[in-house]
């Protein structure tokens, strides 16, 4: 029997973050009822169908970042997400069902099918999975940029958005590409005020985790008592408190005993878990570049 899998995407429009795709291989058998083109779901649904494919279903997502939309456009971007989808599943479909238009990379044997996420279940599917698991991501990174509310509009251009891009400039996550943003980036000589320099690197930081899984529990975005910035972060049960330094180098050990006897005070006075570890982001905003030391207290 021929094996097809459906792919669509999420995220093509956005002024911020990425573009992510999804590949589904619906069994013959599911018992998944309604399923539907994402946008005309709604976020309640979306979620219940959500769980329910990736229980029965082959799933596999590809994700593409904002600087690679800016270096190829979107639209190569797509294509590339979608094919990282596609690549990604186990199963080696005999046809690939694209929602809008075919990929022009003939390699892979697709076919695209007009409003197919309205059409073919699998493609439906697909839509699904891509729409919440970029919703989700947006809402990750809505902590680390808390005055553009992410997690509400999910980087699209809502009034809000465009308002807040033009009084606060674009962030790190912004596609400097499209036009909007094009005509809103900040100032070059932003890294020379220190405040924004700090709130850079907690940013910088932050996203570092976000992308290696994490999820971002609290900033602090001002100096504790011993003139440090700290982030907190979990991944499952592996809680992290790290130090934010504006350096290239591992810190001596002075500064390394200063960094635990910080981390101590702070541990009671938010009464977190003993077992929490600790680590050193080194970030050099000019680059910009982050390098995590882990377990510093180990």
């Amino acid at each position: 029997m021929k094996i097809t899998c459906g792919v669509d995407e999420a995220g093509r429009g956005p002024l911020a973050g990425p573009v992510v795709a999804a590949a589904v291989i619906l069994p013959a058998n599911h018992n998944i009822i309604g399923l539907n083109d994402s946008k005309k779901l709604t976020v309640k649904k979306r979620n219940i169908f959500f769980k329910q494919i990736s229980h029965s279903a082959e799933v596999s997502i590809g994700i593409v970042s904002h600087r690679t939309i800016d270096k190829i456009n979107i639209l190569n971007a797509t294509y590339l997400a979608m094919e990282k989808a596609i690549l990604g599943l186990n199963t080696n479909p005999d046809l690939s069902l694209i929602d809008g238009y075919g990929l022009p990379n003939k390699s892979i044997n697709n076919e695209g099918i007009i409003k197919g996420d309205s059409k073919i279940e699998s493609i439906s599917a697909a839509s699904i999975i891509a729409k919440v698991t970029r919703d989700k991501l947006m809402q990750q990174i809505d902590p680390i940029f808390p005055i553009f509310k992410f997690d509400k509009h999910k980087g699209y251009g809502t009034k809000y958005h465009m308002d807040i891009l033009k009084k606060y400039k674009a962030t790190l996550i912004h596609r400097k590409s499209f036009a909007p943003v094009k005509n809103n980036l900040p100032a070059k000589d932003v890294h020379k005020d220190k405040k924004k320099s700090n709130q850079l690197s907690i940013q910088l930081a932050s996203l570092d985790y976000v992308k290696n899984g994490y999820k971002v529990v609290k900033i602090m975005w001002d100096y504790n008592a011993y003139g440090r910035l700290n982030i907190i972060v979990r991944k499952n049960n592996d809680l992290r408190i790290v130090d934010i330094s504006l350096t290239d180098n591992y810190p001596p050990p002075s500064e390394i005993k200063e960094i635990l006897a910080s981390f101590k005070k702070t541990i009671l006075e938010l009464n977190l878990d003993n077992n929490i570890s600790i680590d050193i982001a080194n970030i050099n905003i000019n680059a910009p570049t982050v390098n995590i030391y882990h377990d510093i207290d180990k």
